[in-house]
């Protein structure tokens, strides 16, 4: 990875404590919005692809962990070219 900082996103369910993620990639397909999220800045962390489920005009923006197969499947191999030295494997469920 470069020397750039990664941004970092507070999450905040409602009645939990809010949880910090790195930002590591974003990008569109099929007209929705999906951002590649870490909890470690640098080295291998766990990492989680969200969907952008807000709507103009919302105040701040909603996501939601992608758990369809397909669509995870075809939105991961976006990121993975689109970051070229990074593979995203799946945890055994």
């Amino acid at each position: 990875m470069s020397d750039t900082k990664l941004e970092k996103i507070i999450f905040q369910a409602d009645g939990d404590s809010p949880v910090e993620f790195f930002v590591l990639e974003q990008t569109k397909l099929n007209g929705n919005s999906y951002i590649l999220v870490t909890d470690f800045e640098e080295g291998d962390g766990e990492a989680l692809i969200l969907k952008d489920l807000s709507k103009e005009g919302d105040k701040e923006s909603r996501y939601m962990i992608v758990s369809d197969d397909n669509e995870l499947d075809a939105v991961a191999g976006v990121f993975e070219e689109l970051l070229g030295d990074v593979a995203l494997t799946r945890d055994a469920d």
